[in-house]
């Protein structure tokens, strides 16, 4: 066998729009039925300050692909227009050491079919308004709609099952589960097992479009939490009012705001996170079958959170932890284990850390210029992680530790500080009541706000009023590329 056979391989399983507290080792609350994914993040390690630093599906992934913090690969908010041409990315990286690299469900990325370094993609991107409206044919955005027509009739859409792709009204998934976004996905990973290069180790990139709306749960995962008693959302003493995020509301995508339909709609993402749990096993035991199980390296996240009507709001891209908090854990190949096995970790780790851990993990040296690090190395430590996301009235720059939490509203220069180690679920705004450590995180926020091209600092303080960027000057290519650019 050659050494790169040898190598671990590598599933890596990134889930969208899923809260930190649906994995069930995760839930205080106990509720989250996720016996899977529990039992794979009991054998091996469990951060429980993990972080999104950009909320949102695009600026996550650009995180995931490059290695690079927000600020450097230029994404800094929801830009589904920015053409990706990074020269680093890690399915590149792992294809070029010897990997054979697949992507199954969502990229997210454009032109949507751009490979980012993988040999090859099965794409199922959810509903995408601007792909519906810019391309003739699904086939060329997507595969899964193609393959359910083919079982369902020509005319059969996603938009079938009713639904809207942002709303959080609820209706069970109308058809047999297997033809569900999330079945599709692990079938489209089996299959790949089954025709990989078997010469060569290999990378599996699996993307789950769901726990994101439209809230569909089949039946069979749905009626698993009849009995559960789901908790009433969260409310803190700065609430400010649910219509900050009134421009998600659509016809198409309502946000039912009545009791029983916030339950429902929590109700639901459980579920939602539960089927995925179920369908990971299929691929688990497949993987067992085919002996690769223990010879592989498992990661998986989401790309962020739901606020599922916590502190009034819904969806992302604000700095708490409903919406920025992750799931992440890390599972080492069998004979990898020792010392990362049953391990809870609270240092602060960020989805840009992906690429440069996995690199670690299998062998193959990490490229330079990357802001992620190997959180698997003794060595590794972190001050704090910084954030951001344009969001309207809510548009927001955050910085926190895993323990204290800064956020900067840019519009309005509200502060607001949470000591999340004793209020994790951010209920009491301490800035006022410690205004010390309110000026230590705004001096810390000036400093990496400093020379920003949306000119966020002056004369050594933050300026409010500035118009936030969902895209920075370099998006799409990385600051250090684009400067190398420039020069040339």
């Amino acid at each position: 066998m050659s050494d790169e056979a040898k190598r671990p391989n590598v599933v890596l399983i990134m889930c969208d729009q899923m809260r930190k507290d649906a994995l069930g080792i995760n839930n205080p609350h106990g509720i989250a039925h996720t016996p899977h994914l529990d039992q794979l993040a009991r054998e091996g390690v469990n951060f429980t300050s993990a972080y999104s630093a950009c909320p949102t599906c695009i600026a996550a992934r650009a995180s995931l692909f490059t290695g690079l913090s927000p600020a450097n690969h230029g994404i800094t908010g929801y830009h589904a227009t920015t053409v990706w041409r990074y020269p680093t990315t890690l399915a590149g990286t792992f294809a070029e050491a010897g990997y054979h690299t697949q992507s199954v469900g969502k990229m997210h990325v454009q032109p949507p079919r751009t490979l980012v370094g993988f040999h090859n993609i099965v794409l199922h991107e959810g509903f995408l308004h601007d792909k519906r409206r810019n391309y003739r044919n699904a086939i060329e955005y997507d595969d899964y709609l193609p393959w359910l027509r083919e079982r369902l009739g020509s005319d059969a859409d996603i938009t079938d099952a009713t639904p809207g792709c942002n709303g959080y009204a609820v209706r069970p998934w109308p058809w047999d589960e297997r033809y569900h976004p999330t079945a599709y996905v692990v079938t489209k990973a089996i299959e790949f097992l089954y025709r990989r290069d078997p010469q060569k180790p290999f990378f599996l990139k699996m993307g789950f479009h769901r726990p994101h709306s439209p809230l569909d749960p089949p039946r069979t995962y749905w009626d698993m939490y009849e009995d559960v008693k789901i908790p009433e959302p969260l409310e803190g003493d700065w609430n400010d009012s649910y219509d900050a995020f009134g421009h998600y509301h659509h016809p198409e995508n309502p946000i039912p705001r009545d009791p029983i339909s916030v339950k429902r709609a929590r109700r639901a993402h459980y579920a939602l996170v539960t089927q995925i749990d179920y369908e990971l096993n299929r691929l688990f035991i497949h993987m067992g079958d085919l002996n690769v199980m223990e010879n592989t390296v498992f990661v998986f996240l989401s790309d962020h959170g739901d606020m599922l009507y916590d502190h009034r709001m819904v969806r992302k891209s604000v700095p708490f932890e409903g919406s920025a908090g992750i799931p992440f854990c890390i599972r080492m190949p069998a004979g990898m284990r020792e010392g990362f096995r049953g391990i809870t970790n609270d240092k602060p780790v960020e989805i840009r850390d992906v690429f440069p851990t996995l690199c670690d993990i299998c062998g193959i040296p990490t490229p330079e210029g990357l802001d992620g690090e190997n959180v698997l190395s003794p060595d590794f430590s972190r001050e704090y992680i910084h954030g951001e996301h344009p969001c309207g009235r809510w548009s927001n720059q955050f910085l926190t530790n895993g323990k204290e939490k800064y956020m900067w509203r840019s519009d309005s220069g509200r502060e607001l500080l949470f000591d999340v180690s004793v209020d994790p679920f951010e209920k009491h705004d301490i800035a006022r009541e410690k205004p010390e450590r309110t000026a230590y995180w705004r001096a810390l926020l000036v400093k990496e706000l400093t020379d920003r091209p949306e000119g966020y600092v002056e004369h050594g303080s933050l300026i409010i009023g500035r118009q936030p960027v969902a895209a920075l000057p370099w998006a799409g290519i990385g600051k250090a590329a684009w400067e190398k650019e420039l020069k040339s």
